[in-house]
């Protein structure tokens, strides 16, 4: 267990495998872009971003730093994803469907971010609160 003012160590030791991905997600971004494939260009937004979502939910559930908006943002883009493309909602309700899924992720994601900190509501850098 990290100290509070310090950041949480990854399950796994101490392999930067968060960055990794992050870094083929780049990769991925800039071979699709260059060779204008938009296969390539999905991959890396979705390996950039859960790599960058990883290490955002370790500090977030470690009360290291809030990341509520980030995680009910992630959690909106999937469901207007899948309510527009599987359910094929039109994209008034998967939009409607998005917002109430991230105030509910918003609010579950607070609770677990002061219960983690000893009851603080958010924590960038220096700033407690």
């Amino acid at each position: 267990m990290a100290a509070p003012d310090q950041r949480p160590p990854a399950p796994w030791g101490k392999f930067p495998l968060a960055e990794l991905v992050i870094f083929a997600g780049i990769v991925a971004l800039i071979v699709g872009v260059v060779g204008q494939n938009e296969t390539a260009i999905g991959a890396g937004v979705v390996l950039a971003g859960l790599g960058g979502l990883e290490v955002a939910v370790r500090e977030h559930f470690a009360g290291y730093r809030s990341h509520s908006t980030l995680m009910a943002g992630a959690v909106f883009v999937v469901s207007v994803g899948i309510a527009f493309y599987v359910a094929n909602q039109i994209l008034a309700v998967a939009l409607a469907i998005g917002a109430v899924t991230f105030a509910i992720t918003f609010y579950l994601a607070r609770r677990a971010f002061q219960r983690a900190s000893g009851g603080l509501s958010f924590r960038i850098g220096g700033m407690r609160g």
